[in-house]
């Protein structure tokens, strides 16, 4: 599934090349995503400008003259810019088709992406969309960090690692990088959050960003589908320590990597470096 820096990057990517465009029309081969497209979306789009692209944790938000447009790419979804003219592959199954022919083209094997058109404008959507207005805060702002993760935790009695993959505590850490951030500060992911002190939960905080940001700056993580607005895969998996490595040594203490099931999430880790 694509994860935040997937995400992130796909929006850097169309950005420049999207706002300020005029909406021509929305051309759908295939309704039956997550939602069903309804047909009446295409009449609410057609003859729009696209004002401003944001994220929200996982979803992309496209804010319009009347409305916004909420995007999710669910387990397999990315998006292209298509030239005018260019055919449709299998699974491309709608166009946001712009005044100069052009496209924004949504591919989906799985069908469980999500593209949703709200009357609410962007910010108020961002705060208000039932989608949205329960989210945590972005793990790379101001609003997360050690001390916010150790007040959090207190309450709670779950392990660490479904505690930070929940988006209610903190957006867009999703099994790879909550695999990688917890080897990285030395965390078993196992061991319960309301075990963990605040001087850890200060490492782990800092440890997110590090790793979000590195996988951002790489173009996010080749695994299985995704690949960048233009077609390119992402890098960080050259870098990935744990994830998807069982069996094979530790790269700082040579110990054979383990795995285990956590919150029906499966956990690669260091039975050495972390505890």
């Amino acid at each position: 599934m694509p994860e935040l820096p997937e995400v992130e990057t796909t929006l850097r990517g169309i950005q420049p090349h999207l706002e300020g465009r005029r909406i021509e029309r929305l051309l759908v081969r295939e309704p039956r995503l997550r939602r069903p497209i309804p047909p009446e979306t295409g009449e609410r789009l057609a003859g729009q400008t696209l004002l401003r692209l944001a994220r929200r944790g996982k979803y992309l938000l496209f804010g319009l003259e009347r409305g916004s447009l909420i995007l999710h790419l669910g387990m397999s979804g990315s998006l292209r810019l298509a030239k005018a003219g260019q055919l449709p592959r299998r699974h491309d199954h709608l166009d946001l088709v712009f005044a100069e022919g052009d496209c924004l083209r949504f591919h989906d094997p799985r069908r469980f992406g999500l593209f949703l058109w709200t009357p609410a404008p962007l910010e108020v959507a961002l705060r208000e969309h039932v989608l949205l207005q329960d989210l945590g805060p972005e793990p790379l702002e101001d609003a997360f960090h050690g001390d916010y993760l150790h007040a959090e935790s207190r309450s709670r009695r779950c392990a660490v690692k479904p505690f930070i993959m929940d988006a209610r505590v903190v957006v867009g850490v999703g099994n790879i990088y909550a695999s990688e951030s917890l080897f990285l500060a030395g965390i078993h992911p196992a061991r319960a959050c309301n075990r963990i002190g605040l001087a850890r939960y200060r490492r782990l905080a800092l440890v997110i960003r590090s790793v979000l940001r590195a996988s951002i700056d790489q173009g996010g993580t080749t695994l299985r589908d995704f690949v960048q607005e233009q077609g390119q895969p992402g890098y960080f998996a050259q870098s990935l320590r744990v994830y998807g490595r069982e069996g094979q040594p530790c790269k700082v203490c040579g110990r054979r990597l383990r795995q285990m099931r956590i919150g029906q999430r499966s956990s690669c880790y260091c039975p050495a470096c972390q505890h």
